[in-house]
């Protein structure tokens, strides 16, 4: 019924009343969804002070539970609101209340770790990774992980994170839940090659369908696993990609970005742990063969001395030189390079969501967006200013068909068409 009723916002109410009144709990558990999916998005004040007394007032702690969970749905258009109503919440003496609080703040502030609003969900979550509570310590870390997707290490809060999910997961005394979530974490902070994020919206601003659903099935895992998979429903690929008429990919195509680059790096992968390699121990040696050993060494030494004092004058003036040569070139590589304020950006590229207010097109080049007004983000389509200049430079797109054997279609033939014609007919 939750998912029926997706988008229909007042013509829901109705439905969502007769649900909320029903003394199953698990229907209750339905009107709380029924409410997200039909408000998300919208922020409806009265959706959102109705979830609110739900998750303080109800009788089951999955009806508190999913009542705090779906704010985020709510309030996704409008992270910064989120985390002054869940802040109490995050606190509850009920273990259930807190997840769905971590939960919510992780669907709405997902990819918003550089605002202000994502910098304070961050530091509620991390108090909430060390509570008394499993299944609440895992909800903390997915939850973190989707708010710190696409941030490069130098966000303040990404290497600790990386650190402390990676810690959990090798060690052998966290709970399975805890370890469970400390995995799922992982897979959520790197996923699609750390080349998506999760996004209930679209570039232009629409409530994604098949997003919010996505999401929606996701939260199930608490009582089917199977659904863990559905979150990849959400994902939205990052990345600029400019094609020609030809759909082919112009090499020579780039775009600027009016930031530092370590600011949308890649994070570092994860290197590998070297194992140690276990040295022999030394056999003992007996006092005779030591004794015979340092008597041929001493004679060994006093020889060499008499050879090398005579040649000791012109070696060490050839040193001294050597040395003096050496310390400008040692200043010379201690110094770095002041790193640059912006830098290009090639075709095709990855452009986080936080990175689209830096970035803009170089209008003075050879190819042009058709829409000069467009974000730099997304497929591009680009104009060709100078077609009479040869271009091998393109990369070509390789359309990936059903099965390895099966050609492509052919193109219909060309007809013309006009209203006349239907009246006609």
């Amino acid at each position: 019924m939750a998912l029926a009723s997706y988008g229909r916002e007042e013509a829901a109410d109705v439905l969502i009343e007769n649900l909320a009144r029903d003394r199953d709990a698990i229907i209750r558990y339905g009107a709380m969804f029924t409410i997200g999916l039909a408000y998300a998005g919208t922020g409806a004040n009265a959706a959102v002070r109705r979830l609110l007394h739900v998750a303080v007032s109800d009788v089951s702690d999955d009806v508190r539970r999913v009542a705090v969970l779906n704010l985020g749905f709510l309030l996704f258009r409008q992270p910064d609101r989120l985390p002054p109503l869940v802040a109490l919440l995050a606190e509850s003496y009920n273990p259930h209340v807190r997840y769905g609080a971590a939960m919510a703040l992780g669907i709405a502030l997902a990819g918003h770790a550089g605002s202000e609003a994502g910098t304070r969900a961050l530091g509620m979550l991390e108090a909430m990774h060390d509570d008394a509570v499993d299944f609440v310590r895992q909800g903390a870390l997915m939850s973190s992980a989707l708010i710190l997707m696409q941030q490069p290490d130098v966000h303040p809060a990404v290497k600790p994170f990386r650190e402390k999910i990676g810690k959990l997961v090798r060690e052998k005394h966290p709970s399975p839940m805890t370890k469970m979530g400390a995995v799922l974490a992982h897979g959520l902070i790197d996923a699609g090659g750390r080349n998506v994020t999760l996004a209930l919206s679209s570039r232009a601003g629409f409530t994604k369908a098949s997003a919010v659903v996505g999401v929606a099935l996701w939260a199930q895992h608490w009582y089917w696993y199977p659904m863990q998979h559905m979150i990849s429903l959400s994902f939205a690929p990052t990345a600029l990609i400019g094609l020609n008429k030809e759909f082919k990919m112009p090499t020579k195509f780039t775009a600027a970005c009016a930031a530092k680059p370590s600011l949308f790096a890649y994070p570092k992968m994860t290197e590998a742990k070297k194992e140690d390699k276990k040295e022999r121990v030394a056999t003992v040696a007996l006092s005779t063969t030591a004794k015979a050993k340092a008597r041929e060494a001493k004679k060994e030494k006093l020889s060499s001395e008499k050879s090398e004092d005579a040649k000791a004058e012109p070696s060490e003036e050839k040193e001294e030189k050597a040395e003096e040569k050496e310390e400008p070139e040692k200043k010379e590589k201690g110094k770095k390079e002041p790193e640059p304020s912006s830098f290009t950006l090639s075709n095709p590229c990855r452009v986080t969501p936080e990175q689209e207010a830096f970035a803009s097109f170089d209008m003075d080049q050879r190819y042009v967006p058709v829409n000069p007004r467009s974000k730099p983000v997304g497929i591009v389509v680009l104009v060709d200013r100078s077609p009479e200049e040869p271009d091998d430079e393109v990369t070509q797109v390789e359309i990936p068909l059903a099965d390895g054997n099966e050609e492509e279609a052919e193109m219909p033939e060309p007809f013309e068409w006009s209203p006349d014609m239907q009246s006609a007919n």
